[in-house]
């Protein structure tokens, strides 16, 4: 599968996101020193795709998105991600807990 999309997420001195996209990887070959290839993801359209020095990825986003995230986004949203995970679990778990037995009169 081909992919149309070479994503970088950053954060700006702003403190927002920053977010840019790329038809290709030649881009970003030309911003960032290529570290090594993906050879072990388990999503297997990203094998062979570059890795970066400094940033985290290849991230698959969607079909034809690769994602790559700078260390701190990375860490930010990783944190709110498992944070959401961890309360949407607990409120299914409440909802799904038996009802209290009453007895037929």
């Amino acid at each position: 599968m081909a992919h149309e999309t070479y994503r970088v997420v950053t954060r700006g001195a702003d403190g927002k996101l920053r977010i840019r996209d790329f038809p290709s990887p030649d881009p970003l070959l030309r911003m960032h020193v290529q570290v090594g290839i993906d050879d072990c993801s388990t999503d297997l359209t990203l094998r062979g795709l570059p890795v970066f020095r400094g940033l985290i990825g290849p991230i698959p986003e969607g079909k034809n998105v690769v994602r790559y995230e700078s260390p701190e986004v990375f860490e930010t949203l990783t944190k709110e991600w498992t944070s959401a995970k961890i309360r949407g679990r607990r409120a299914s778990q409440r909802q799904t807990e038996p009802a209290e037995e009453r007895p037929l009169s």
